[in-house]
């Protein structure tokens, strides 16, 4: 297999800020000359093929996708900030193109024509499916509105775009600190403080703490002293406060233009194509969980709050009787280690990254019938030399027609780059006119704890949990096979997206005692998990619950809440209020956190139900297929053709009902949370 070539060469690293404003230009002037082009058709002569806009927009995609995600990932500002400008050029450009009548008059009596003359049977389903969804397209672009009113609207999205842009820039390149002794550390593992930046300020040492990921949430759940955490929770919810008004601004934008299409809020116009159709049926389904959710939550808490009392007893602090936001993390970590005596710092030690990723690797290539080829030394091309560079390959390849795609990895924190972790399907995988494919990429972008000078780069099972995660997203982008790229991959309902990778994650390998001995490997003795270890591990994974799950309600109820609102609010106010109210943990100083809360100007905007909402499919499908042989790779074809191949080219819930062989519902979700089953509303 070593000595098989891809039929489809990767994309070079090696641009200049200047040629990526100017391969933007180009790329957007030639799809904006097909456009032209069917424009000037006459009505009579618009038909399928006649409309080559799939094509188009999938050719400008290949090229301009790359060049915007340098800002994610790429050390150089000037880099960063060339493909931070032509993400809004081609934002501007997406909005004017959305916005065009006289394409969209084409589109329609396309359709017409197809429809009238028998034609329309011939395509396709999938042919079909893209008419309908293009045709839709230009309704929801507000196209019937007169020419004035479209002017405002195309501008108000505009002033849209750049407002989320500048929201996620800051969000990419926040590079705050806070600075502690070591006295105020105390309880954080000393290989978490040894990764730390000293310093003197005046007669004392200090140590600076970032606010990404394996930096500061140790602090959150490791630190004895309560002002050590309360002082990091506020400053992590302050370090964005420059965000406020973009949100405030970017909200203001959307009920505008919601009002102007025609709809009650922002909710119901983001939520018309998607699995729950519309904000009501989301916010009934939240109520509904929090309703089953609160008593538990309630209960848990209570408990925890003991802890707290006791701790602060034995340590000489005084207690209010409240449980506050930075106390969640540490008492919840106190609980696991008193009532299952699982020590999180001893379970990291048996997840070393150089063991997990590979096994992980391996998990998925034999589930779903692939292989990873790792591209190294000269031919290896990527923006950053830590990145992991794979061509996929089908197992059993034996030439280039079972070439599958690209992946690559960029796994560790540096300044600058995305601070969480997630994927980017860079290029989709279509049909291309010759008949040939055009081949997918995927890029995984992580923040994994990197290595100190005592101990290699390892992984909390939390991190192992994540990766497992986004590599589902991965897959996703890779198995797919549209014909047409606006279907390829992820490109599905936003709250069913999480569903396949969700299924791995929560219901599948992280937690299954097999794999969690072959992907353990203690970096010292290389000793795997015990059994008595796997066992308090999983026990561990429903330990507090009610107030995890009610901790994802807060945040999607805020999503929900500020696009349902008809009039703006204070923020700040609402944000900690429903956090109060519904996560049952007090704040102190009441902090911007909103202005952190990326996922709002990112694509979830009135769509973080999603992640709760596509828990429920998740849960049927493990239970129903995978549950009776968790490894097995015949279920991983069945999951591969009915789920992955199809994406976004036919409806969602005929892809659940055609794995499942039913209708999905919430038993499996339900018995899994509260041990028995009960009516949820989907």
């Amino acid at each position: 297999m070593a000595s098989l070539t891809p039929p489809q060469a990767p994309p070079k690293w090696n641009h200049t800020p200047e040629e990526v404003l100017s391969i933007t230009k180009l790329a957007l002037a030639q799809n904006k000359a097909v456009s032209d082009k069917v424009a000037a058709l006459p009505e009579a002569e618009c038909n399928f093929e006649t409309l080559p806009l799939a094509n188009a927009e999938a050719e400008a995609l290949i090229i301009c996708e790359p060049l915007g995600f340098y800002q994610n990932v790429s050390v150089s500002k000037e880099l960063r900030d060339a493909s931070n400008q032509a993400e809004v050029l081609q934002r501007d450009f997406d909005v004017e193109e959305s916005m065009r009548p006289d394409v969209f008059k084409a589109k329609a009596a396309a359709e017409k024509n197809l429809r009238e003359s028998g034609e329309w049977e011939k395509l396709s389903d999938e042919q079909r499916r893209l008419v309908e969804k293009m045709v839709l397209d230009g309704k929801r672009a507000g196209l019937a509105l007169p020419e004035k009113e479209r002017e405002v609207l195309m501008n108000l999205k505009k002033e849209l775009s750049q407002a989320c842009l500048d929201f996620s820039k800051n969000f990419n390149e926040e590079d705050g600190s806070i600075s502690f002794t070591l006295e105020e550390l105390d309880g954080v593992p000393g290989d978490v403080i040894s990764g730390y930046g000293i310093r003197t300020e005046g007669s004392k040492e200090v140590y600076d703490v970032t606010f990404k990921t394996p930096d500061i949430f140790p602090i959150f759940k490791f630190a004895h002293n309560p002002g050590t955490r309360r002082a990091a929770q506020e400053g992590y919810e302050d370090r964005l406060k420059q965000n406020v008004p973009l949100l405030e601004k970017a909200l203001d934008l959307r009920r505008r233009i919601a009002a102007m299409l025609g709809y009650d809020t922002w909710a119901d116009y983001i939520t018309e194509v998607k699995m729950v159709k519309s904000g009501k049926n989301a916010e009934d389904f939240l109520d509904d969980l929090e309703a089953k959710l609160r008593p538990v939550g309630e209960k848990e808490r209570k408990i925890l709050l003991q802890l707290k009392k006791e701790e602060h007893e034995k340590r000489g602090l005084p207690f209010d009787g409240e449980f506050y936001i930075w106390d969640y993390r540490y008492y919840d970590r106190v609980y696991v280690e008193k009532t299952l005596d699982l020590d999180e710092s001893l379970v990291k030690e048996y997840f070393p990254v150089s063991v997990v990723v590979p096994t992980i690797l391996n998990i998925y290539q034999d589930l779903l019938g692939v292989k990873f080829i790792e591209i190294k030394n000269d031919n290896k091309d990527v923006w950053h030399e830590e990145v992991q560079q794979f061509a996929v390959w089908e197992k059993d390849a034996k030439d280039e027609s079972a070439f599958v795609g690209y992946c690559y990895l960029d796994l560790f924190p540096r300044p600058a780059k995305y601070s969480h972790a997630a994927v980017w399907g860079l290029l989709p995988g279509y049909e291309l006119t010759s008949g040939k494919r055009h081949y997918p990429l995927t890029a995984m972008v992580a923040n994994l704890a990197k290595p100190t000078p005592e101990r290699p780069a390892l992984m909390r099972h939390d991190d192992v949990t994540t990766f497992f995660h986004e590599m589902g997203h991965v897959f996703h982008g890779l198995l797919s096979r549209t014909k047409y790229a606006r279907f390829h991959g992820t490109s599905v309902a936003r709250d069913f997206v999480e569903a396949p990778s969700q299924m791995l994650e929560n219901w599948h390998v992280c937690w299954e005692p097999k794999v969690l001995e072959k992907m353990s490997s203690h970096y010292k003795t290389q000793e795997p998990l015990s059994p008595e270890l796997i066992d308090k591990l999983i026990r561990s994974r429903y330990v507090n619950v009610g107030l995890f799950y009610l901790r994802q309600l807060f945040f999607a109820k805020f999503d929900l809440k500020v696009h349902v609102d008809k009039e703006a609010a204070d923020y700040t106010k609402l944000w900690n209020d429903l956090r109060e109210s519904i996560s049952l943990v007090k704040g102190g100083k009441a902090q911007p956190g909103q202005g952190t809360f990326g996922h709002i100007v990112g694509g979830y905007d009135a769509g973080y139900y999603g992640y709760t909402y596509s828990l429920v499919f998740a849960a049927d499908m493990y239970a129903t297929v995978f549950k009776k042989d968790p490894l097995n790779p015949a279920l991983g074809k069945l999951y591969r053709d009915k789920i992955l191949l199809v994406g976004g080219s036919r409806d969602e819930t005929d892809s659940l009902e055609d794995f499942l062989g039913r209708s999905a519902n919430s038993d499996a979700f339900l018995e899994e949370i509260f041990g028995k089953v009960a009516n949820a509303s989907l």
